[in-house]
């Protein structure tokens, strides 16, 4: 029987990729396994931190006296072995730490806390056990260090041996649990005891009645009370009787139970979503990992490509992923699968409260759920044999990790597909390049869905120039033919989609005698003005301030707001259309819990006229009576320093388009720029993906940029700019002789954004063809680095980044 356990250690000060290992005590040498959490000794000092258990040994290479480890945290393993694989992978792959990577896979509830606690001891002094711990034992360190002289009275107690200073390892999963009732006696007793009570006495003669009723089982005490119309009363007087007992009982927590889900059935597919299925079951079938592009326009009925998929994959006994981008596409989204599968999904994604993640990680943990939906993290849900995974929208950035492990869901995705040999779907109306160009090669099978599958024509769309506009009309967000359009909807009666590619009301504040623009104070951008909460706020670092009212640099009264925001928006359009009932959909008004799922709800049922809205109303969105989408700044990524920036433009004008003339109606779409002539906006107004992806691909390979090239973003960033400068330029000497001559680094540079949270950041950007250096020279950066961590300068590594900004 195995004795020895090697467990990954949770160390921020200086992590390890490699196991310590630690002796299992007598009393758990059957029950530990690998995956488990436990609690061990780290250090030579009495700290307690949490690991992950990877393997069981009989053996060990150290010489010393093994440490035991401290306690167990779980029952049964909470990484699987797949788990456990795919954070070696994943560490390896996005050069972070595999501690980083096991804690990303789990629900924020099951990372570890650490309390640092004061004990005493048996030595401790009667005067100090009043004055330090009162009748406690125990108390938190923070709370009694609270000056120099108490710590250093402390540290000489502690020298004594008169206290002691315990780090505790704190689990902060809980599960929920509800009051139940079951017999405590049999049937016949139960029987006996109700021709023992007087024929008056209703409540007990209900309850036993009610009991009789069960036969044995449980039920909550609430459904209890109401089935059998009994008080709680009642109740607690046939617990002193001895007729029932009070159980807790688990439950989950379930995010839509209270949800109106309707149950739907598949629908008739056309010949190309039949060919589409066709193929997809027959990888299912075969176990095949093959990666499918799925490319259909707007409206072509890609979502039921999926469900028809899944369900094939339920019917041979095995599970079904499906990734959506965002949280503002998941209500839809789990509505049509939940209507498809019922119980047997879960959900995953940043919406629900803490206690619901880890209730639904916990169903499909268990094997209750077969199907998964959510955004980017859901890829990691332990399901067990996987049959299909889908991912819609796969061109979106939001499946990219920001900080580490700076993990693509796409790339975990397809880990999990060689994994189980079961196929992925990657769909899209507009891929990414780097997809698109794959299936060009063979390497991703296409299945193209040409047509919208009511036959219905794409909508028109209109290119309006702002600068025409700006000369023959007053300023306005509203050009006048995207008013007059507007306007004949409402008499309509029928939906308009406006998108703003900015939330708040103005983009800046600016001085118009000196010219001072209101920036953070953390960070190197202007603070954007929000009226709903009068307050200028920062969209990077959250800083919060008063809008001025004189100019902080000149003191003059002269100060003006620039730009515009959907507040803005919203406000002008209520004064230009009195009449029309606006919802307005940005990261403002989707805070709260639930806020997206009620406003697309509202906007569905008619309750309102005109949906505003950032980014967030661009895609996924199926609403049958829309038949008009402006879009008031079709520019706003265009200037930006990222070779992206074309095709993210082209992306979102395609996706906010396809919101119009879905079902019978037939829609239009007015897009207003001061860059009518830019080739991404000419192929948006053509729906020409084909076009574009040529015209693109060409521009990518003069520049040499991916998917020509490879490209590993590398960061640093300090309080102190010239720290994180010297930093970068000595990191780029170090990199230069480790890597093949052909091998292109371009920098360092101040990032385009420098200062964020008042931290400067520079970067060095690696581009290459191939590298048989980089794997190692990466690694050996990451562990090197540690140390100067520590001292408050950060390096990052982003392999294959989709932001350089």
């Amino acid at each position: 029987m195995a004795q020895i356990a090697q467990v990954l250690v949770d160390v921020p000060t200086m992590q390890t990729n490699r196991p310590y290992s630690y002796r299992i005590p007598t009393a758990w040498q059957s029950q530990v396994q690998p995956g488990m959490r436990v609690v061990v000794p780290f250090g030579r000092g009495k700290r307690r931190v949490q690991g992950f258990v990877l393997a069981l040994d009989d053996v060990t290479n150290f010489d010393g006296e093994l440490k035991p480890i401290d306690a167990v945290v779980d029952l049964a393993p909470v990484l699987n072995t797949e788990a456990l694989a795919l954070t070696k992978w994943l560490a390896a792959s996005t050069f972070s730490f595999q501690i980083t990577c096991a804690q990303t896979m789990l629900p924020a509830v099951m990372r570890a806390k650490y309390e640092k606690q004061l004990r005493t001891t048996a030595t401790t002094p009667a005067t100090i056990r009043t004055t330090l711990f009162g009748d406690q034992s125990m108390v938190p360190f923070d709370d009694v260090a609270t000056t120099p002289a108490i710590v250093s009275q402390l540290l000489r107690l502690q020298a004594a041996g008169q206290v002691d200073v315990y780090y505790q390892v704190k689990n902060q999963a809980r599960r929920k649990t509800q009051t139940a009732v079951k017999a405590a006696l049999t049937n016949e007793a139960l029987q006996a005891a109700v021709d023992q009570v007087r024929a008056g006495a209703t409540q007990q003669l209900a309850v036993l009645q009610g009991l009789l009723t069960l036969n044995g089982e449980q039920l909550s005490q609430k459904a209890f009370c109401t089935r059998f119309d009994v008080t709680d009363g009642a109740i607690r007087t046939a617990v002193q009787k001895g007729w029932l007992k009070k159980v807790a009982v688990e439950v989950y927590r379930d995010p839509y139970a209270t949800s109106d889900i309707k149950t739907t059935k598949a629908l008739q597919l056309n010949d190309e979503q039949q060919v589409a299925v066709d193929q997809i079951t027959q990888a299912v079938d075969q176990a095949a990992t093959t990666t499918f592009l799925l490319e259909g326009v707007t409206g072509s009925g890609k979502t039921e490509v999926y469900l028809q998929s899944m369900a094939a994959a339920l019917v041979q006994g095995k599970t079904a992923l499906m990734l959506v981008p965002e949280i503002s596409l998941t209500p839809q989204m789990v509505q049509r699968v939940k209507g498809r599968f019922g119980k047997a999904v879960a959900v995953l994604h940043s919406g629900l409260s803490s206690g619901e993640k880890y209730d639904e990680w916990r169903r499909i943990q268990r094997g209750e759920a077969q199907v998964v939906v959510g955004a980017r993290s859901a890829v990691f849900a332990p399901l067990k044999n996987l049959g299909l995974i889908v991912m819609d929208e796969e061109h979106e950035s939001t499946y990219k990790q920001d900080d580490a492990p700076r993990y693509h869901a796409r790339q975990v995705a397809l880990w999990r597909s060689r994994y189980h040999n079961c196929p992925v779907v990657l769909g899209s109306a507009t891929p990414s390049l780097e997809t698109r160009a794959r299936a060009e090669k063979g390497v991703y099978q296409r299945l193209l869905l040409a047509d919208r599958v009511n036959r219905r024509p794409l909508p028109k769309v209109s290119i309006i120039d702002m600068k025409k506009e700006m000369q023959q009309h007053a300023e306005s967000n509203f050009s006048a033919p995207l008013l007059v359009a507007l306007q004949d909807r409402l008499e309509r009666h029928e939906q308009s989609v406006l998108m703003l590619n900015r939330r708040g009301y103005s983009s800046f504040v600016l001085c118009r005698d000196c010219g001072f623009v209101l920036k953070c104070p953390n960070c190197d951008i202007s603070l954007t003005l929000h009226m709903d909460t009068h307050t200028m706020k920062c969209h990077y670092c959250g800083h919060e301030e008063a809008i001025p009212r004189n100019c902080p640099n000149c003191h003059s009264r002269q100060i003006r707001y620039y730009g515009t925001g959907t507040e803005k928006v919203e406000e002008e359009l209520q004064d230009l259309l009195p009449d029309a009932n606006i919802i307005r959909m940005d990261n403002d008004t989707t805070r709260k819990k639930g806020a997206h799922a009620k406003l697309l709800a509202q906007f569905g049922s008619g309750e309102a006229d005109i949906l505003i809205g950032t980014q967030m109303i661009a895609k996924g969105l199926d609403f049958p009576n829309v038949t008009l989408v402006g879009v008031l700044n079709a520019d706003t990524a265009l200037g930006l320093p990222d070779f992206r920036a074309s095709e993210r433009t082209f992306q979102l004008l395609t996706q906010v388009s396809g919101r119009a003339g879905r079902a019978e109606k037939s829609g239009h779409v007015y897009i207003q720029t001061f860059n009518p002539d830019h080739y991404a906006i000419r192929f948006a107004q053509h729906h020409d993906y084909e076009g574009f992806f040529k015209y693109e691909m060409q521009m990518r390979h003069r520049g040499g940029y991916p998917p020509y090239y490879f490209t590993v973003q590398i960061t640093a960033s300090d309080l102190d700019e010239g720290v994180a400068a010297k930093r970068m330029y000595q990191l780029l000497q170090w990199l230069r002789p480790r890597l093949a001559p052909s091998t292109i680094l371009l920098g360092p540079t101040p990032k385009p954004i420098a200062r964020v949270n008042r931290r400067y950041y520079y970067q060095i950007v690696i581009k290459y063809k191939q590298e048989p250096n980089l794997a190692q020279t990466l690694t050996t950066l990451l562990h090197e680095t540690q140390a100067q961590q520590r001292q408050g300068l950060q390096i990052g590594i982003d392999v294959e980044p989709l932001h350089f900004m």
